[in-house]
């Protein structure tokens, strides 16, 4: 599927007023988030190489420009939307980036309908992308590398697109496995699963089992022991344990009741039968804070199953993001609109030490001791380079994470850093409001001297 109508209808009646009087001059669009929901220090960029995927192979099918010409388009802009295609330049923060609210996340320059008709998909994917993968981060944040994270959203996302994109973010942050088997495939991460309540209430008794489902799968012995008493569970789990030599690689789940209470007591059982290597496996509805209070209570939990509330970012469901026109035909612009002002120019954001940000014009240069976070990811609508891996994301992510200050990573009550602006590009803003007020004015006068206008009735 071409993904050409993947667009909201004003996306396609802008474009073709541009190609009806030949405005095809390059404009910059800027994405970014104006503010950070009030429980975020930070955000982790995500999103980037599906919005790549997709401007490589943007194009209309026939089968799109019948549908178009069912709801209203002419000929003459449906040959237009026949040729069009995606030649544009990409600036992209590379996924796995930690950033701040207002610093551009991608900049897209193009012939203006190119660029205009590729905002809604951008926007969508980097809005539920960045979004899933900073929820995912403050999990991992919680788990203070003493906890191991499993990926278990995939029946709880909002679509098997969203369970797919979670379990890759999961991966892009440092979660150890995933239970989604095809994202496992997919993007190269270790899959991982235990068993479910239907399958001890299958058996005669939960003893016939545990001992069934090890005899089938010793590889993976993790018992799960609350369908019927949790604690005779793991007197049925040790049971089994011992008597086929289990204990290297066998671990017991829990998953209702007063999981840290729980955990407490099933260690003592499996300490004293032992079997200090067995591990213990935790889930039921956890999100990171649940995760804080194991590692602050010193809780013997080893891994937990993160699902629902990570899986869509239950607590800060979107973001405020946006796309805006920022320069067109070599002219800066701005809009002005209360609340929404934005700065006009095509930009880069320099990181300093301690993750000191400052938004500068793109034609600015590094300060010796900063770098550039955005990077061109694209030309002439082609990729500059491969496309990225877990792997990298992942790299780039653990990077950023070791200097993000201490209040920005707070889970309950952050502090997010603020960006700087430099003095260039504060001049520039002020220059290009200046000159929309003065024409905005003008008009005004125009219209006063004139007796204004009559709404049409």
């Amino acid at each position: 599927m071409s993904g050409a109508l993947l667009t909201d209808l004003y996306e396609l009646t802008m474009v073709d007023s541009y190609l009806r009087r030949q405005m095809t001059a390059p404009a910059t669009f800027s994405l970014f988030v104006r503010n950070l929901p009030p429980n975020r220090g930070f955000l982790v960029a995500a999103g980037m190489e599906d919005c790549l995927d997709w401007l490589e192979q943007f194009s209309f099918t026939s089968a799109d420009l019948d549908y178009l010409a069912g709801i209203g388009f002419g000929r003459d802009s449906l040959e237009s939307f026949a040729s069009l295609r995606f030649l544009g330049e990409v600036w992209a923060v590379p996924e796995g980036r930690i950033i701040f609210a207002g610093e551009p996340i991608v900049e897209v320059t193009a012939p203006i309908g190119q660029a205009q008709l590729v905002e809604t998909y951008l926007l969508n994917q980097v809005n539920v992308q960045t979004t899933l993968a900073t929820k995912a981060a403050r999990c991992r944040i919680a788990a203070a590398d003493r906890i191991d994270l499993v990926d278990f959203a995939f029946r709880r996302t909002q679509g098997i697109e969203a369970g797919l994109i979670a379990a890759r973010l999961t991966g892009l942050v440092g979660f150890s496995a995933t239970s989604n088997v095809e994202a496992a495939r997919r993007y190269g991460l270790r899959p991982a699963g235990t068993m479910a309540h239907s399958y001890i209430e299958a058996f005669p008794t939960e003893l016939d089992a545990f001992y069934a489902f090890v005899t089938d799968h010793p590889g993976r012995a993790t018992f799960l022991v609350d369908t019927y008493d949790t604690l005779g569970g793991v007197a049925h789990a040790i049971e089994v344990i011992d008597h086929l030599g289990l204990r290297h690689h066998a671990a017991i789940r829990l998953d209702s009741g007063d999981l840290a209470e729980l955990a407490i007591r099933s260690r003592r059982m499996l300490d004293s039968a032992g079997l200090p290597e067995v591990r213990i496996f935790a889930s039921g509805g956890l999100d990171e804070h649940d995760v804080a209070a194991f590692v602050a209570r010193g809780v013997p939990i080893d891994a937990v199953g993160i699902g629902t509330r990570m899986g869509v970012s239950a607590d800060a469901p979107y973001l405020d993001s946006v796309y805006k026109l920022v320069a067109y035909d070599g002219r800066p612009v701005a809009k002005l609109s209360t609340g929404k002002a934005t700065m006009p120019g095509p930009k880069q954001v320099f990181r300093g030490h301690g993750m000191r940000d400052v938004i500068a014009r793109r034609d600015e240069p590094a300060s010796s001791d900063s770098r550039p976070l955005l990077e061109t990811v694209m030309r002439s609508g082609r990729r500059v380079r491969p496309a990225d891996t877990v792997a990298a994301g992942r790299a780039r992510f653990e990077a950023d994470l070791a200097e993000l200050p201490e209040e920005a990573r707070d889970l309950r009550s952050p502090i997010a850093p603020i960006p700087a602006i430099t003095p260039r590009l504060r001049l520039l803003t002020s220059e290009v409001q200046a000159a929309a007020h003065r024409l905005a004015g003008a008009v005004e006068d125009r219209s006063s001297s004139c007796g204004g206008t009559t709404p049409a009735m």
